[in-house]
């Protein structure tokens, strides 16, 4: 059989249905409940047939920190893949059953990790429903036959607190903000009753619903000109959120729009949010 080349760090249901029985695929299924929405999947029990649950909360998020999400240490991360029966040669296509909301915070993992043969599917869950393709019961959580997957570590590449601090007044610097423009602005509450309300100096807004439709990720054409309305062109492009997952869509758009230096406020609003001493904006 022919080796198998994601095309592009995002791609289709139908690519995914074409090359679904290949040996070298792994399918991952990394959704997470909408922290902003009570909605639940109506097809919660299914799955795309083959899939792995890519558990963000219980396995590949640092457990020991008090804020969510967190990026696991390298060799955790190796180890909990090498579980799910990942290997080097695997091709990786990451879905989430809201559409895209948690997946590209898995890529982006992955690609931290520097391992690069991972994609987002399009639309996920929703889109492959709507196309009529096969589902599967998730059942039992199966057992994998240990997986030879390595980590080429490049966690240096996210951001802390006090790195925001120093870059956020830097003129080859910018920090897009993915939340919605009334969290942004304090105009809306935050989710979280903790966390005071408004944005880091000096960033500007993006809500992540601005980069997808219909559910999936508008095409290269029209994210190249959503980025081009931002002064950016050879700056490091820093990406925060509520608690680092959809600052993950933001930061796949930007991939998939050509910018290369491109980083995660790994603790986002959730940290900044109630830190002591650090300057906010409204």
């Amino acid at each position: 059989m022919a080796a198998l080349e994601l095309p592009t760090p995002i791609v289709s249901v139908a690519w995914l249905s074409k090359n679904i029985n290949h040996p070298d695929l792994i399918i991952l299924d990394a959704s997470i409940k909408k922290v902003t929405s009570s909605k639940e999947s109506s097809k919660q029990d299914l799955k795309i047939p083959g899939a792995r649950f890519f558990d963000i909360k219980k396995v590949f998020s640092d457990q020991q920190s008090e804020l969510p999400n967190m990026l696991p240490s390298a060799d955790h991360f190796e180890k909990s893949c090498r579980n799910l029966g990942i290997n080097s040669n695997s091709k990786i296509v990451i879905y989430d059953t809201i559409d895209i909301y948690s997946s590209p915070r898995a890529w982006w993992m992955f690609t931290i990790m520097g391992y690069d043969d991972v994609a987002v599917l399009d639309g996920g869950f929703p889109e492959w429903i709507h196309q009529g393709l096969p589902t599967e019961n998730k059942g039992d959580l199966p057992i994998f036959p240990t997986g030879n997957f390595q980590i080429n570590d490049r966690s240096k590449h996210t951001m802390n607190a006090k790195d925001v601090l120093f870059e956020m007044n830097s003129s080859d610097s910018l920090i897009l903000d993915a939340r919605s423009y009334g969290r942004y602005k304090g105009t809306l509450s935050e989710p979280r009753s903790d966390l005071k309300s408004g944005h880091i100096p000096n960033s500007m807004s993006l809500p992540y619903t601005k980069v997808l439709q219909d559910g999936k990720m508008l095409p290269t054409k029209e994210l190249v000109k959503l980025f081009a309305d931002f002064d950016i062109e050879n700056k490091k492009l820093i990406f925060s959120c509520g608690s680092g997952i959809t600052a993950c869509i933001i930061l796949l758009a930007a991939k998939l729009s050509g910018y290369t230096n491109l980083w995660i406020y790994d603790g986002s609003w959730t940290e900044w949010g109630q830190l002591e001493g650090v300057p906010i904006e409204c």
